[in-house]
C-alpha cells in the first residue's frame, strides 16, 4: 500500500472530518487526500487571527478551490488567552487550544466525526506544543501517522497538483517574537507590515523578528549575501523594516533557518548587523 492509499484510507476510515487548512503544503495535501477520500464529508477550515500573514488566507482559498474540498473560515481569539499572551515556550499549546476548541465545536455543530491537521512525520522531532493540543482534543495526524516527512509530503502534492507543494513555510507572525516577550496585536503588525515592505524589495522567503523597537531581519542563502553585499539594498531593507514602524532595523548575518525561535529558545543567540 502506498503512502497516500494509507492516508487516504486513514481519513475515509473517519466517515466525515473537518481539516485545518492553513495553507501550508502539509495541510493543503491533506485537504486534497480528505477530498479524495470523502467528498462533502470533508471541510477544510481556515483561522483567521491578528497572528496569520496577509495573504495566507486568499493562499488557503486558492489550495481549497484547486483541489475541490469544501471550504469555511472561522476567526480565533488566541490573544484573549493569558498564556499566549505571555508567549513563553508553550506559546503554541495555547495558540492550537484555541483553534481545536473552535473546531470541535464547529465538528459537533454541523456533525462531523473528527478533525485532522497537517502535522508530519518530521514535526515530531522539534519543540511542537502544538501537538500535545492536539493528542487532547483527538485530532487525528495522517501525514505523520503514515510517516510521510517534509520531503515526502512535498513530492506526493507536487504529484497531485496541490498548488501549494513548492510554498515555504509560514508559520504564525508570533513565531517571531522572542519567547518571554508578550505578545500583543500591535506586534503582530508591524511584524506584518515590516515582511510585506521586505518581500516587496524581492525577497520571497524571509522573517523579521520582533526585538522591541529593533526589527531584525533574516534571509537564506543566497538572498543573504545579495543583501550584505549590496549598499544600496542594505539600505532600501533598512528603510522598508522602518517604514513599519520600527525605530531601528539590522539583518542577522547567520543565514535563516526555519525553527530558528526555538535555537533561541536553547540559548544559540545569532549576532545582527546593524543597519541603523
Amino acid at each position: 500500500m502506498s503512502a497516500q492509499e494509507q492516508v487516504e484510507g486513514r481519513l475515509r476510515g473517519l466517515g466525515s472530518v473537518i481539516v485545518a487548512l492553513s495553507g501550508g503544503v502539509d495541510s493543503s495535501l491533506v485537504a486534497a487526500l480528505a477530498h479524495r477520500a470523502l467528498g462533502e464529508r470533508a471541510l477544510a477550515v481556515t483561522a483567521v487571527s491578528p497572528a496569520l500573514a496577509s495573504g495566507e488566507l486568499s493562499g488557503a482559498r486558492s489550495v481549497a478551490k484547486a483541489v475541490g474540498i469544501a471550504h469555511e473560515v472561522i476567526t480565533t481569539d488566541e490573544l484573549a488567552r493569558p498564556g499566549y499572551r505571555a508567549n513563553d515556550t508553550d506559546r503554541c499549546y495555547h495558540c492550537k487550544s484555541e483553534l481545536y476548541d473552535s473546531l470541535a465545536v464547529l465538528a459537533q455543530e454541523r456533525g462531523y466525526a473528527a478533525l485532522a491537521s497537517g502535522a508530519n512525520a518530521d514535526d515530531e522531532g522539534d519543540w511542537r506544543p502544538g501537538l500535545r493540543a492536539a493528542s487532547e482534543h483527538g485530532v487525528v495526524h495522517p501525514l505523520l501517522e503514515a510517516g510521510l516527512g517534509k520531503a515526502e509530503v512535498r513530492a506526493l502534492a507536487h504529484a497531485l497538483g496541490v498548488p501549494s507543494a513548492a510554498k515555504p513555510a509560514s508559520p504564525c507572525l508570533a513565531s517571531r517574537v522572542p519567547y518571554g516577550t508578550p505578545v500583543d496585536p500591535a506586534a503582530l503588525a508591524r511584524i506584518d507590515a515590516a515582511e510585506q515592505a521586505v518581500r516587496e524589495l524581492g525577497f520571497p522567503v524571509l522573517r523579521v523578528r520582533h526585538h522591541g523597537e529593533l526589527g531584525k531581519l533574516e534571509l537564506p542563502e543566497p538572498d543573504l549575501s545579495r543583501a550584505l553585499a549590496d549598499a544600496e539594498l542594505r539600505r532600501a531593507v533598512g528603510e522598508a523594516i522602518r517604514s513599519a514602524g520600527y525605530a531601528h532595523s539590522a539583518i542577522d548575518t547567520d543565514p535563516f533557518k526555519s525553527g530558528n525561535l526555538n535555537v533561541t529558545f536553547v540559548g544559540r543567540l545569532s549576532a545582527p548587523r546593524r543597519l541603523s
